[in-house]
C-alpha cells in the first residue's frame, strides 16, 4: 500500500476533504453548516424586512410555471429576486449538509455520534423547505412564519454540536465544572430559547411581518417587546451567575472565553435592541438584531460544551491507495 499524496489543487483538496476525510476537514464542512445558517437567518430577514415575503407567490415554483422570478405584474422585480435568493441559499446550506454526511461516512475510524448529528442537517433543511412552502401558501400566516424562523436555530443546534463534536475526542464526557454550574448553563440555553421564540412574536406582532398586506399576531407590540425584554433579561443574569460560578470555582480557561464572549455579545445586542425599540424599529436595525440573536444562541451552546471534556480530537489516519502493479514488482 502507498500512502497518498496531497494536492496542490484546491478541487482534488476540496474533494478530498469530502471523499477522503480527516477530522480536521469534517470539523471545517462542520463550521461551514454554522455559517450557512447564519446567513440563511439574515437572508430569511432580509426577506421580511423588504417586504418579500410573496415575491415567489407560489411553492415550489417561483410563479406560474416558472421556478426563477419572471416578470410578473402583481410582484416587483426586487422582492421577486429577494425572495428567490433566499430560496437559492436554502439550497447551499442543503448541499453543505449533504457534503458534511458524506464526509462523516467516510471518515476513518468512523464515529457513529457525528454520523447522527450530520444526517440532522439536511433532513432539518428539508423540513424547512417545506415549512416554507406553507408559509407561502399561508399568504405568510404569523405562526408559519415564526416556525419558518426558529427551524434555523434548531438546525444551528445540530450544526454547532457536529462542530463542537468533530474537534475532540470519545472519551466520556468528564465535567469540567460543578453540578450547579452545569445547572446554570442548561438554565441559560432554556432561557436563549425563549428569547427567540418571543422575538419572533414580537417581528410578527410589528410592521416587518414579511408583507404590507401580511396577517400579524393580534398582541399589543408594547406588551410582547416587553415580555421579549423581560426574557433577555433573564437570559442576562444566568450568563451572570454562569461566568461568577466559573471564576469563583476555577472552571476552564476555554468555559469563561465562551462566558466573556456571550457577555460581549448580549451587550451589543441589548442595545440594538433597545434603539430599535426606541427609534421606532427601523429595519436595518431589525436585521443587526436577528443576527445577534443566532450569534448569542451559537455563543450560548458553546458556552455549554465547554464545560466538559471528550478529551482530544483523534489523529488523523493516513489514507492509503493500492500501489501499482510496476511499483509492486520494485525490489525494495
Amino acid at each position: 500500500m502507498a500512502e497518498r499524496k496531497s494536492s496542490t489543487n484546491p478541487l482534488i483538496r476540496a474533494r478530498d476533504a469530502v471523499w477522503h476525510p480527516t477530522p480536521g476537514s469534517v470539523r471545517l464542512l462542520a463550521l461551514l453548516g454554522v455559517i450557512g445558517n447564519v446567513v440563511i437567518v439574515v437572508s430569511g430577514g432580509l426577506v421580511r424586512l423588504t417586504e418579500s415575503g410573496l415575491g415567489c407567490p407560489e411553492w415550489p415554483r417561483c410563479s406560474g410555471d416558472s421556478l426563477v422570478p419572471t416578470h410578473n405584474a402583481d410582484h416587483h422585480a426586487f422582492n421577486m429576486a429577494v425572495e428567490f435568493s433566499n430560496r437559492l441559499i436554502t439550497f447551499v446550506v442543503l448541499g453543505i449538509g449533504v457534503l458534511v454526511f458524506v464526509a462523516a461516512l467516510r471518515l476513518v475510524p468512523r464515529r457513529r455520534d457525528l454520523v447522527w448529528w450530520s444526517l440532522a442537517q439536511p433532513m432539518s433543511v428539508v423540513a424547512q423547505a417545506v415549512i416554507g412552502g406553507i408559509v407561502v401558501l399561508t399568504d405568510l400566516n404569523p405562526a408559519a412564519v415564526s416556525a419558518h424562523f426558529l427551524v434555523s436555530p434548531a438546525l444551528l443546534v445540530f450544526c454547532v454540536a457536529l462542530w463542537v463534536r468533530a474537534g475532540e475526542g470519545d472519551a466520556p464526557a468528564r465535567p469540567l465544572a460543578g453540578p450547579w454550574t452545569r445547572r446554570l448553563g442548561a438554565l441559560l440555553l432554556v432561557a436563549a430559547a425563549a428569547v427567540l421564540v418571543a422575538g419572533t412574536v414580537v417581528t410578527g406582532t410589528g410592521p416587518h411581518a414579511g408583507d404590507a398586506s401580511s396577517r400579524r399576531y393580534g398582541f399589543n407590540i408594547e406588551d410582547v417587546a416587553r415580555i421579549h425584554g423581560e426574557l433577555a433579561w433573564v437570559t442576562i443574569a444566568f450568563t451572570i451567575a454562569v461566568t461568577i460560578a466559573l471564576y469563583r470555582t476555577g472552571g476552564p480557561a476555554a468555559a469563561k472565553r465562551r462566558a466573556l464572549e456571550l457577555i460581549a455579545l448580549i451587550v451589543a445586542q441589548g442595545a440594538v435592541g433597545y434603539a430599535q425599540y426606541f427609534l421606532g424599529v427601523p429595519a436595518g436595525l431589525v436585521l443587526l438584531h436577528m443576527l445577534g440573536a443566532v450569534l448569542m444562541w451559537i455563543a450560548a451552546f458553546r458556552l455549554f460544551f465547554a464545560l466538559r471534556d471528550r478529551g482530544p480530537m483523534p489523529a488523523a489516519e493516513p489514507r492509503t491507495v493500492a500501489a501499482r502493479p510496476a511499483e509492486a514488482a520494485q525490489p525494495a
